[in-house]
């Protein structure tokens, strides 16, 4: 079964002074490229953050946001006494030495200065922690079922795309005989026109058409991408990750159609060639974003 790389997952968590709220995001990429924000309170957790979602996701643009809204004044701002009263013996020193009055409108100056204001920052409790990390497996599998639901939804377009090149493919036999007959003809009149009959050896020209023909043979090529075919088919049945077989498969697939088209020499059957190329793009455009 495939999966997409695209996928959207998101949860809230409360605690009694917390509103927390996980998004995660994923969008197709060559490998894992995980980018995550998170309030500083979590920052300790993030290679373990890292770790849950990289074994689980196992590739993709990942984009993880944690933040949180306070229910309760639990953050307060406290005055840095220590620094202000650092900031006030020195303007008092310098006042003693310019021989100027200090007035108490000087702390409404002091207080704009650097580091007067702390903020009490609370560490992460451990039944917090437990909180976040539960909410947040709960978006990592809420970001994978919206990869396999997707996935299934590319896996129909696969098998639509594959069996319309069959089908073409099917379909180059009806021209193939024609297509040699018209090649010889054509071959025979060039000679006739510029050698006579008389002069054209019937044997000798048995035998060079044989290996002349033998360069436009499209059988090996046919047999080598209904094989390609069936193998991209069995391979949509495989456990994911399995975006990168499917696409060097494609690859393989395109190989032989462009073979095809090149040994076609016939019309009808470069229109048939173009119609299979036009379904391998189709293919090969969602193999990009197949996990």
């Amino acid at each position: 079964m495939i999966k997409s790389m695209t996928g959207f997952g998101k949860s809230i968590a409360e605690t009694q002074q917390k509103k927390i709220t996980i998004e995660i995001k994923s969008l197709n990429s060559k490998q894992l490229d995980l980018s995550t924000k998170l309030p500083w309170l979590y920052k300790e957790k993030e290679p373990e953050i890292r770790n849950m979602i990289s074994q689980r996701l196992d590739r993709g643009k990942i984009d993880l946001t944690i933040y949180f809204d306070m229910l309760d004044d639990d953050v307060a701002t406290v005055i840095n006494k220590s620094a202000v009263r650092n900031y006030y013996s020195q303007f008092k020193e310098i006042a003693g030495e310019l021989k100027i009055n200090l007035d108490d409108q000087i702390f409404s100056a002091i207080m704009k200065l650097p580091d007067t204001l702390k903020t009490e920052k609370p560490e992460l409790s451990d039944d917090e922690w437990e909180t976040v990390k539960t909410h947040l497996i709960e978006s990592i599998n809420m970001l994978d079922l919206y990869r396999t639901e997707e996935g299934c939804s590319i896996m129909t377009d696969f098998k639509k795309c594959i069996e319309k090149i069959l089908s073409f493919l099917k379909s180059v036999e009806t021209f193939e005989e024609g297509r040699i007959t018209k090649i010889r003809e054509r071959l025979k009149a060039l000679l006739e026109e510029n050698l006579g009959t008389q002069n054209i050896d019937k044997n000798r020209f048995e035998q060079e058409i044989i290996f002349y023909l033998e360069k436009y043979d499209i059988n090996e090529e046919k047999v080598r991408l209904k094989t390609h075919c069936d193998y991209f088919l069995e391979t949509l049945d495989t456990p994911s990750p399995n975006g990168k077989v499917l696409s060097f498969i494609a690859q393989e697939m395109g190989r032989e159609i462009n073979t095809i088209g090149s040994k076609a020499n016939d019309a009808s059957i470069q229109k048939l060639v173009v119609m299979m190329k036009d379904e391998l793009e189709k293919i090969k455009e969602q193999t990009l974003n197949v996990l």
